[in-house]
């Protein structure tokens, strides 16, 4: 039963938001000099319950909200709601209580992030309705994934600041784009039974032009925040490899060869992210 939850929120995937959060914590003790009044490992394993309750809410509750939706696309009835693997019912209360321990975590942390808790939690929730009226939902994933590196400077700081707003900026570029490119698999299904997104309401060619114009943004925001850290040699090599995975995406996945979809949205997105962390974080604790 634990694997099959695992799998109805496809834990594996948190992958893509936990790497920017990681970096918002280490650059949020960085600017306190490495000093916190807290033991940083206690926030820190905070921080990570707050993430995966978050992300188990949200994704527990999307594939509640598209249960008859999954049912009639031939790609996604094997789910766990559709086959009858998990019960609508029994994915909803795991819903509820993943909702309820994101905000009883996030209010140990601090004021701030306890207040703030239920607007994240809405943000993540709201996405899985958007299909139904927005073709921007895409974004609003995006924004949902990009909350995590604020959550995170919030937690050590208690205080608002740019550059992990600029963080959150990347992020929701980088999943609006990457999830355009996952998108294209439903975009006929999309168009039959009046669901929005970019590969439905555009061609395959001006939906990967829409992806490439969001990652040139993602690029863009991550020299941003590179400009606040360290200037070094690591920073440097992170920033240069998440570039060129990304190019590397677009290479596999093109207007008329679409079956690398899957290495494009799983391994290389959660290879970019990981492997910018990696370089990221070393960058601000070696200076």
């Amino acid at each position: 039963m634990i694997r099959r939850y695992f799998e109805l929120v496809k834990f594996a995937h948190t992958i893509f938001a936990m790497p920017f959060a990681m970096i918002g914590f280490v650059y949020a003790l960085r600017t306190q000099g490495f000093a916190t009044e807290r033991c940083w490992p206690v926030l820190l394993l905070q921080v990570v319950l707050c993430m995966v309750f978050a992300r188990n809410a949200a994704m527990g509750f999307n594939r509640w909200a598209d249960r008859r939706i999954d049912a009639a696309n031939p790609r996604t009835a094997g789910r766990e709601i559709p086959s009858g693997k998990i019960s609508p019912r029994a994915a909803l209360l795991f819903v509820v209580a993943n909702a309820l321990l994101f905000i009883a975590t996030a209010a140990t942390i601090n004021p701030l992030t306890g207040l703030l808790s239920p607007a994240a939690l809405f943000v993540v929730l709201f996405y899985s309705y958007c299909k139904r009226f927005t073709a921007l939902a895409h974004l609003v994933l995006g924004l949902g994934l990009g909350i995590a590196p604020v959550g995170a400077y919030l937690a050590v700081t208690g205080t608002f600041a740019w550059p992990p707003c600029i963080l959150t900026l990347l992020v929701a570029t980088w999943c609006g784009g990457f999830d355009i490119i996952y998108a294209l698999q439903d975009a006929a299904f999309d168009r039959r039974h009046g669901l929005h997104s970019i590969p439905a309401r555009f061609s395959a060619r001006g939906a990967l032009a829409i992806s490439s114009l969001l990652h040139l943004c993602s690029i863009a925001a991550l020299l941003w925040f590179g400009s606040y850290c360290p200037q070094n040699g690591l920073l440097w090599a992170g920033q240069g490899l998440f570039a060129l995975i990304l190019f590397a995406e677009h290479l596999l996945v093109t207007p008329t060869r679409q079956r690398n979809i899957g290495i494009a949205f799983g391994t290389l997105n959660g290879l970019a992210s990981a492997a910018l962390a990696v370089f990221v974080i070393t960058a601000l604790l070696v200076e």
